[in-house]
């Protein structure tokens, strides 16, 4: 399995909205980033990810899981641009903030870190269970 955060501006797509969706999930659509969309085309069902607020609150406040590999983004016509549909799992119990990572030297070479502009990214075992366990979840069962 392989890690993941997908980092979504709450006044267009919220955690809140992430779990009405249920079991279905949801296109994890819009990304028109090179970087962002090669790391979807990447994903695996049943890979695990952080569901980031960007904006104002900047925090990781749930864990996903990818129920759909990529395929073409509906929100567009050019076929350059996959998504992969996600379904919420579980909230973390505390947010964990940006501020949080940062000041974590365990986490200093994330990339949320060192690009916290890129909405798709990476997320390393260590660094997963880093996060899990500053938000109160258990890394095995996230």
């Amino acid at each position: 399995m392989a890690y993941w955060l997908f980092k979504s501006e709450p006044s267009t797509w919220s955690w809140d909205d992430q779990v009405a969706k249920g079991d279905s999930g949801e296109e994890w659509n819009g990304v028109r980033n090179y970087q962002a969309r090669n790391f979807m085309r990447e994903m695996k069902i049943g890979d695990r990810g952080f569901f980031y607020h960007s904006q104002k609150e900047r925090a990781v406040v749930g864990i996903v899981e990818v129920c759909a590999e990529s395929h073409l983004d509906s929100t567009t016509d050019d076929p350059r641009w996959d998504c992969v549909d996600v379904k919420a799992v579980a909230p973390l119990k505390v947010p964990v903030t940006l501020d949080d990572i940062k000041s974590d030297a365990r986490l200093a070479e994330m990339i949320l870190v060192k690009n916290s502009r890129l909405s798709v990214q990476p997320v390393n075992e260590d660094e997963w269970r880093i996060i899990c366990d500053l938000g109160g979840c258990s890394a095995e069962t996230a």
